[in-house]
């Protein structure tokens, strides 16, 4: 289980068999190499050596819409994990997906009722 930072040093998701998840559990993406992308296929970006989720600001033209594979169990989470290392700032041309995408990277359950 590999942590999973933002660039302010928040622990934001884990690593796991090829499969990203929030600190609640829940999926939000999977991995073919260091590519990430979403349950539905679509394509969030890649993780970096220094365990952060980035993407070119620029959306790739080369990153076509992937068949997702069957959703994976849900894991034991931590309470808690390592503080981060420090992180360099990103250059302009890239961004951390859990800053600027948040909404992206956050799984809402169709079995989770609705609100009133």
């Amino acid at each position: 289980m590999i942590p999973i930072y933002r660039t302010d040093g928040e622990w934001v998701a884990v690593y796991l068999k090829g499969h990203l998840f929030n600190v609640d559990g829940e999926w939000v993406g999977f991995a073919v190499g260091r590519d990430v992308y979403d349950p539905g296929g679509l394509y969030l970006g890649f993780l970096s050596n220094d365990k952060r989720l980035l993407r070119k600001r620029t959306r790739p033209d080369d990153k076509l819409r992937l068949e997702p594979p069957p959703r994976p169990e849900r894991p034991k989470i931590p309470a808690s994990m390592p503080l981060a290392p420090l992180l360099p700032s990103l250059p302009h041309q890239i961004i951390d997906m859990f800053e600027e995408f948040p909404e992206r990277l956050m799984y809402v359950s169709e079995t989770r009722p609705d609100m009133d």
